[in-house]
């Protein structure tokens, strides 16, 4: 088992910035890559960035390339995502996950609970 928490959503105004976390706990060795997912009101959950574990591969939606960054760090079991110019479809809940690859269509089977991300416009 794996158990991820997220924290660092909230309220922010378009062209602002957000840094969302997530620490991971129990069996982090069984999965090689961590991951962020976001679900807007009304749409299915996408696929928002990935890492792997190392840090030699990293995976973005274009939607979020070169807006957001993700990072980890394999000793704290940590994994971050700093989200700049954020726009208002950028809103919605966002969900760290314990996958096998740094790949969109990788298998995630592990997920937090969310943290809320709200763009005003």
């Amino acid at each position: 088992q794996v158990q991820l928490v997220e924290s660092g959503g909230g309220l922010v105004q378009a062209g602002g910035s957000l840094r969302l976390s997530c620490v991971a706990s129990g069996r982090t060795f069984s999965r090689g890559a961590m991951g962020w997912f976001r679900q807007a009101p009304g749409k299915e959950r996408e696929f928002v960035a990935a890492i792997s574990w190392s840090g030699t591969r990293i995976a973005y939606a274009d939607s979020v390339r070169d807006r957001f960054t993700i990072s980890g760090n394999n000793v704290r079991n940590t994994v971050a995502l700093q989200m700049n110019s954020l726009r208002p479809e950028d809103t919605a809940v966002y969900y760290c996950a314990a996958g096998l690859a740094a790949d969109r269509n990788a298998k995630f089977d592990y997920w937090g609970q969310g943290t809320q991300v709200t763009v005003s416009s």
